[in-house]
């Protein structure tokens, strides 16, 4: 399991906003205000839960923020629908189609899964499998 996931950006404002709405579809919420923040970055988390956690902020080394190149952030929807809806933000908000929601049998027949980049080019895939049911 990890613990979290960083995301570098240029236009902190915008991205906030951009995974404000997109990540309420996958029951993550915002702990941090922006203008609150220290290294940690902007964190998203679920409710009443320490870890794990999605955060973003400016690289501190300075130098611009850019996605990685086979990079992929996968976030855990609990239906077909919060897929669906996670992807629709998404592209609502500024990010691009990467490949739209449906069953991925190629990767298993429970599969369903919606791609899309951010609006600072980060690829991002919203999943659903019924093993998740089974889990939580």
């Amino acid at each position: 399991m990890f613990t979290h996931v960083m995301v570098g950006a240029n236009n902190v404002v915008a991205m906030t906003a951009f995974y404000d709405a997109v990540l309420a579809h996958v029951g993550l919420v915002r702990t941090t205000e922006p203008e609150e923040t220290g290294p940690a970055g902007i964190i998203w988390q679920c409710k009443g839960i320490r870890w794990p956690q999605f955060a973003l902020r400016a690289p501190l080394n300075g130098v611009p923020a850019s996605a990685g190149n086979g990079v992929l952030i996968g976030f855990q929807c609990g239906s077909t629908v919060a897929v669906k809806m996670a992807w629709k933000t998404a592209l609502s908000c500024g990010g691009t189609d990467e490949g739209p929601p449906g069953d991925r049998p190629v990767y298993s027949d429970d599969f369903y899964a919606a791609y899309v980049r951010d609006p600072e080019g980060n690829k991002l895939c919203f999943l659903f499998c019924s093993e998740f049911l089974a889990t939580s």
